[in-house]
C-alpha cells in the first residue's frame, strides 16, 4: 500500500480508500500494524474533528432502527455521518455476522453516510480494539459525526467512553423493577439516556421508564463535565421519528458547553493517554504469545496445574526471566 497516496485519497473523502484503510488498521499482522501506524501518522495533522457519539443498549432495544433514523436526520441537515457498528464475535469460531448494513437499508444508500461493521474480536469493552483508529480515519475523511455502536450493555463496556465525546444509552420501555437490570457502571458514564419505542401502546410505559431513570440519575454524584440538568433521560421513537430533534439539540448543547468550559479538549487528551497505555498493555501481552516466552509460559502453566508451583511464584519467575522484574 502506498501510504502517502492512500492518505491523500482519504483526505479527499474517497470511500474505497477509507474502507481499505479501516481493514488495514483492524489487521493483527505485524507488517499491517506498521503500515497502519505510518498511515495514521500521515493523517494526524489533518486538523479535522468529528463529534464522536458512543451508543449502547441491550439487544432488541432498537439500536439499528435508532441509528438509521438518527443518521438520516443528520444527513438531512447536511452533515456527513459515519457509523462504526461492532458485531459480537463467536468465542468458539471467532466469526461475526456483520449484518448491520442489511438492517440499515435506507442509511446505507445515503450518499452522506458510511457504515462499517466490525467484529468485536472478543473485546470485553464491546468495542473492537481498533475502533479508535477507525474513528480517526473517519475524522480525516471529513465526517462530521461518528456513531460508535457497541455490543450489548454491561460494566465491562465502559471502554466506549474512552473514545467518544458523548455516550448515549438506549433503553426499551419497562417496569420499575427493570431499573435494577442496568448496571451502575454503565449509568455513571451515560451523558444521555434515551428510552426508545415511545409510540403506540408502549408510550405510557416509556414515559414511566423515563421518569424512573431521571430519578435514578439525580441520585448519582454530579460530574465536573456536566452542566445543570445533565445527564438526563428522554423518550424517543425511532419508528415514528419522534424526539430525534430534541435528542440532537441536547447533544449539541452539552457538547458546546463542554467546549466552552474546556472539558472537551481535556477529555480528548486524557483519552489519548488512556489508549497509549492500553497499546503498551496489549503489546506486552502479544509478547507473551511469542517464543521463547510462549513455551516458558506453557511449561510454568503445567507446573501450576500439577501443584508444583503457585500461580504467584510462577508469574514472578516468568517476569524476572524475560521482562527483568
Amino acid at each position: 500500500m502506498d501510504i502517502p497516496d492512500t492518505a491523500q485519497r482519504i483526505l479527499a473523502g474517497e470511500r474505497r480508500a477509507l474502507a481499505r484503510a479501516i481493514t488495514l488498521v483492524e489487521s493483527g499482522r505485524d507488517d499491517h500494524r506498521k503500515l497502519a501506524a505510518a498511515l495514521l501518522d500521515e493523517l494526524k495533522g489533518s486538523g479535522r474533528q468529528a463529534l464522536r457519539i458512543g451508543l449502547s443498549g441491550t439487544p432488541g432495544v432498537g439500536k439499528s432502527t435508532f441509528i438509521e433514523t438518527f443518521g438520516c436526520f443528520l444527513t438531512g441537515k447536511g452533515l456527513k455521518v459515519a457509523v462504526l457498528a461492532v458485531d459480537p464475535s463467536s468465542v468458539r469460531s471467532g466469526g461475526s455476522i456483520l449484518g448491520d448494513k442489511t438492517r440499515m437499508d435506507r442509511l446505507s444508500r445515503d450518499a452522506n453516510a458510511f457504515i462499517r461493521p466490525s467484529p468485536s474480536q472478543s473485546q470485553l469493552g464491546g468495542v473492537a480494539r481498533r475502533s479508535r483508529e477507525a474513528v480517526a480515519l473517519c475524522e480525516a475523511a471529513g465526517f462530521d459525526v461518528v456513531l460508535i455502536e457497541t455490543v450489548g450493555v454491561g460494566q465491562s463496556e465502559t471502554m466506549v467512553a474512552e473514545m467518544a465525546d458523548l455516550f448515549v444509552l438506549l433503553l426499551a420501555p419497562a417496569g420499575g423493577d427493570e431499573l435494577q437490570g442496568v448496571k451502575r457502571g454503565i449509568m455513571e458514564i451515560a451523558d444521555l439516556i434515551l428510552v426508545n419505542k415511545a409510540d403506540g401502546d408502549l408510550k405510557p410505559a416509556a414515559t414511566r421508564t423515563r421518569a424512573d431513570y431521571a430519578g435514578a440519575l439525580r441520585l448519582l454524584r454530579k460530574r465536573p463535565q456536566d452542566p445543570d440538568g445533565f445527564p438526563k433521560a428522554m423518550t424517543v421513537s425511532a419508528l415514528e421519528d419522534e424526539g430525534i430533534q430534541n435528542a440532537w439539540d441536547e447533544m449539541t448543547a452539552l457538547t458546546d458547553w463542554r467546549r466552552d468550559a474546556g472539558h472537551f479538549d481535556s477529555r480528548r487528551a486524557a483519552q489519548a493517554r488512556f489508549w497509549f497505555e492500553e497499546e503498551v498493555r496489549q503489546s506486552l501481552l502479544s509478547r507473551l504469545r511469542r517464543e521463547p516466552i510462549k513455551g516458558a509460559l506453557e511449561t510454568l502453566a503445567r507446573q501450576v496445574e500439577t501443584g508444583q508451583a503457585t500461580p504467584s511464584a510462577a508469574a514472578v519467575e516468568l517476569m524476572q526471566t524475560y521482562l527483568g522484574g
